[in-house]
């Protein structure tokens, strides 16, 4: 699951801070470190969130697609490889 410091290392990945419990509104901004607005890191999460569950979809698609493949004797893509064994 994307979390606060995963957002605002995806923005600034030189950024230098701590986040208490996860909230946006308890970041204190470190080594001079120019903070980033509480809505781009909330907007940034929900563009990570996003793509972490697309991700996870394409990979339930490619098993599903695996497992009827290997059932009809067909080869298999390296996505759908990689879905089944890892």
């Amino acid at each position: 699951m994307a979390n606060i410091s995963t957002a605002i290392l995806a923005i600034d990945n030189d950024a230098v801070f701590t986040v208490t419990d996860n909230d946006v509104n308890q970041i204190e901004w470190l080594e001079g470190t120019t903070p980033i607005a509480s809505s781009a890191i909330l907007s940034k999460v929900t563009e990570l969130q996003a793509a972490e569950d697309a991700a996870d979809a394409q990979k339930e698609t490619d098993k599903t697609n695996a497992k009827a493949k290997l059932k009809a004797g067909e080869a298999l893509n390296d996505d759908e490889i990689a879905a089944l064994f890892g």
